[in-house]
């Protein structure tokens, strides 16, 4: 018995929406600026599929010659920000500028952990 004509259908558009999906849209490739920085943009995907078909008898011919069917796809690529890497420190700029007060809060955690480390260490040398 041959392959009912819903699964080629399925098969070919899974097929296309795999090649249109890749690592490299969601994490892009990384580039390297003069100053020896590194920034990867990176992306939110999204995608659906649906299919769907049915076999329409008649008195005249067989069920499978009577197929109707068919299939759609969408995919949504939102860029969300960039992440930057200089030396020892990253960064995650986001596209959206509307920053929150915790967002800057915990971007500039590191910072002030750094500040008041350096802080402690200087009042020990002091001692």
């Amino acid at each position: 018995m041959s392959e009912h004509p819903l699964n080629d259908l399925i098969s070919t558009a899974l097929t296309n929406i795999k090649s249109m999906v890749d690592v490299n849209t969601v994490i892009g490739n990384p580039v390297e600026t003069a100053n020896g920085a590194v920034i990867i943009p990176i992306s939110r995907v999204g995608f659906g599929f649906a299919a769907g078909g049915t076999d329409i008898p008649t008195k005249n011919a067989a069920a499978s010659q009577n197929f109707g069917g068919g299939s759609g796809a969408g995919i949504s690529i939102s860029p969300i920000g960039f992440l930057v890497v200089n030396g020892e420190t990253v960064k995650l700029l986001p596209v959206n500028s509307a920053n929150t007060t915790v967002d800057k809060l915990i971007d500039s955690v590191p910072e002030m952990f750094d500040k008041v480390s350096g802080f402690i260490n200087k009042k020990k040398s002091e001692a």
